[in-house]
């Protein structure tokens, strides 16, 4: 079963989720043929191992905090922060507390 996305013209909140974010879950907003966004929930002492995406991504910390590795560097994100990662470059993820960011990744055709 698909989850629902976004319609084009459709109005969607992204404000912290407060008391509601250590029930919840990540869940996609869009996907479209050069772009997806994702609400990225994340738990307390949650990590996710090194990985690679193939296009650019940008994470904004909504709320929590996590520490964020990549070129070898790690550095703490909180709320407001953006980073922004290159196409293929490894990088690591680690819930320091309960934490929700936006996940844009600029989607490739497949070759």
């Amino acid at each position: 079963m698909a989850l629902p996305h976004a319609a084009s013209g459709q109005l969607t909140r992204l404000q912290p989720l407060g008391d509601k974010l250590t029930a919840a879950v990540s869940s996609a907003i869009f996907k479209a043929a050069q772009l997806e966004v994702v609400r990225l929930v994340l738990p307390s002492g949650h990590t996710m191992r090194e990985h690679r995406v193939q296009g650019e991504i940008t994470l904004q910390c909504i709320e929590g905090t996590l520490d964020l590795t990549v070129h070898g560097q790690t550095q703490r994100m909180r709320p407001g922060d953006l980073m922004y990662v290159a196409a293929g470059e490894p990088h690591a993820l680690h819930a320091v507390q309960d934490c929700s960011l936006l996940l844009t990744i600029c989607l490739l055709p497949a070759a």
